[in-house]
């Protein structure tokens, strides 16, 4: 570089360059357009070499870069495959010991319940009442005999609805039951809560509500038809929580399971004597041991005089008829309980479709019998029946799309309110399009959440690919990847497979494609003639995230053989998962995939040149 040069640049580089008085002041130097062109180019030159300087910078060790953080990539993934081994010989070795105690363990639990009877229920109930007397309005809580504290701690209530904080609450899980109790935030003395619900273990089910921040550590309880949200403290104590009312609710179940066994054989009346019901006339009655008699004839129309109530609007009627009902029951021997909800959300959805429903239909029929004279009556029904619908799927939304069910779930519950409305038909009335239209916007939402999601972790796969084949260490992993890919319509995926247990694909390729069915499935469970072209966005985004790192894999790889090894990896990309995606799509919606079409297309194969680094299409 000239004396000029260097000058000039020290001049540009100066911490106190002032661009406008340097122009200013060059414009007044200059005798003409010759001078400020020629200082024009001097700065272009500057500037150019100055690129060509930040280019030897960027390459200089550019190889060694690459290297370095694959082998930094290849050791993270070396230490994830020992620690997935650990994982497996800690669960093996826990199984082992599990099986060995398992014979000493019922004998070791009546050595120490006989040792220390007394004792043992003493302190748990003397816990439970120093604990109780900081509650206002819980004294008669400790009436019950046998009921004792199993864990306790501080939550955070939330509104279901809108996920805003409501109250500071403290719970208290008993053998029997869950109280919680309000925060009194400005009571001095020993009171610091105040009674707000109780509910017995088994008119309850948990449901575990998955983080979604910054709503984190949460849990639903559902009591049909309501449920409450609450968040723990962390995680750690949100998965404390969950164990132990999973723990204490199939205690209840085996405790309340073995007092009915135990009463079963004191019984003065044999089983077989109740079969017959003339049985009941001889010897003595069977005193606590008779069920609740429900063939009387008023309790068999019951249920269909509370419908006929119920559509006709006699609310004050239909009362009556359950208070009459109440009334007998108290007098009986046996409780009856009422049905309850216990499991995950599908099982909800299954009692709550077939309730919904069973009442529509029946109101249905109810209609059609006192009005058959007046057909003009039908269309205030039909109105009836589809304001009815969007309180149906208000209720639904809540527990399948508010509370971040996986799409898998979604779609098993979304085909079960599809075969519960289609039985609607049977009476003429069709309301398949109203459920779909008023489900379309969840629906949408869910299949665009659940895609970003799918993107990001095949980002995150693909920014750790070392493009090393698969080794699956066991004949039976081998067996079980086959069966997989076998059922996502990969047929072929066999002859990437061979004797031993490795095979010739990457991770994150076959990783990629058993995601990417999972959500076409999915997807099609769920499909609308409204969301087509969202689906097929979806399914384009996520195969071109796999295309495009496939690509750049081969334009920057430098070795041959590895460079061999991705092109067998698009490969399969192109000439089996991509036409089984198109395939699988048009054979369930009945149209052509013409997106899915151009994008195979433009993504063919490529050749490569070994003597260079780019590919031709």
């Amino acid at each position: 570089m000239t004396e000029t040069g260097n000058r000039l640049r020290k001049q540009l580089e100066s911490p106190n360059f002032d661009p406008q008085n340097y122009v200013k002041q060059l414009s007044q130097q200059s005798d003409g357009d010759r001078d400020l062109q020629e200082h024009r180019q001097k700065i272009q030159n500057l500037a150019d070499e100055t690129a060509q300087n930040l280019k030897k910078n960027v390459y200089k060790n550019y190889r060694q870069f690459i290297e370095t953080a694959k082998e930094i990539s290849y050791l993270e993934s070396e230490m994830y495959q020992l620690s997935h081994i650990l994982t497996e010989q800690k669960s093996i070795m826990e199984s082992i010991t599990q099986a060995l105690l398992s014979t000493d363990k019922d004998e070791t639990s009546k050595e120490m319940q006989a040792a220390f009877p007394k004792e043992t229920e003493d302190v748990k109930q003397r816990n439970l009442t120093s604990l109780l007397e900081k509650v206002e309005g819980g004294k008669n809580i400790m009436d019950i005999p046998g009921r004792h504290l199993v864990y306790n701690g501080d939550l955070s209530e939330f509104d279901v609805d809108h996920m805003s904080l409501i109250q500071k609450v403290h719970a208290f899980l008993m053998n029997d039951c869950l109280l919680i109790a309000t925060w009194l935030a400005n009571r001095r003395g020993t009171v610091k809560y105040k009674y707000n619900a109780l509910y017995e273990l088994d008119s309850f089910a948990v449901v575990n509500v998955k983080d979604n921040a910054p709503m984190k550590d949460m849990f639903k309880i559902l009591m049909f038809p309501d449920s409450r949200i609450f968040q723990a403290e962390n995680s750690k104590v949100k998965k404390e929580w969950l164990e132990i009312l999973d723990e204490t609710k199939k205690k209840k179940v085996t405790k309340d399971k073995h007092e009915k066994e135990e009463e079963i054989p004191t019984s003065p009346v044999r089983a077989e004597v109740s079969t017959n019901p003339f049985d009941e006339d001889d010897g003595e009655p069977a005193g606590t041991e008779e069920s609740v008699d429900l063939s009387l004839d008023w309790i068999q129309e019951l249920p269909e005089d509370l419908d006929v109530c119920i559509a006709q609007r006699d609310f004050e009627g239909a009362v009556d008829l359950l208070d009459k009902l109440n009334e007998y029951l108290k007098d009986q021997p046996t409780a009856i309980r009422q049905l309850r909800i216990e499991g995950a959300t599908l099982l909800y959805i299954h009692k709550l479709c077939n309730i919904f429903f069973t009442s529509v239909l029946e109101t249905a029929k109810e209609f059609k019998m006192d009005f058959a004279r007046n057909t003009g009556c039908y269309s205030a029904f039909v109105v009836w029946s589809r304001s009815a619908m969007r309180m149906f799927v208000d209720a639904f939304s809540k527990q399948v799309f508010d509370s971040k069910e996986s799409l898998s779930t979604a779609a098993e519950c979304v085909k079960v309110a599809k075969e519960h409305c289609q039985q609607l038909t049977d009476i003429g009335l069709d309301l398949t399009f109203t459920l779909q239209s008023l489900l379309v916007k969840d629906i949408k939402a869910a299949l665009q959440s659940y895609k970003d999601i799918i993107i990001e972790a095949t980002k995150h796969r693909n920014s750790e690919e070392m493009w090393r084949r698969m080794n699956l260490m066991t004949p039976e992993a081998v067996a079980k990847v086959k069966e997989e890919m076998r059922s996502c319509g990969m047929g072929s995926f066999e002859q990437y497979t061979g004797e031993d247990c490795w095979v010739n694909l990457s991770y994150t390729i076959v990783a990629f494609t058993k995601q990417m069915m999972s959500f076409l499935e999915e997807g099609l469970k769920l499909y609308l003639p409204e969301l087509h072209m969202v689906l097929l966005e979806s399914l384009r985004e996520i195969i071109l995230v796999a295309v495009q790192h496939v690509d750049y894999s081969v334009r920057c790889e430098q070795d041959p053989e590895k460079k061999s090894f991705i092109l067998q990896n698009a490969s399969f990309l192109h000439d089996t998962v991509l036409p089984v995606v198109e395939k699988r799509f048009e054979e369930a919606v009945g149209k052509p995939a013409k997106q899915l079409q151009d994008l195979r297309k433009s993504t063919r194969p490529v050749r490569i040149n070994p003597e260079s680094t780019t590919s031709l299409v």
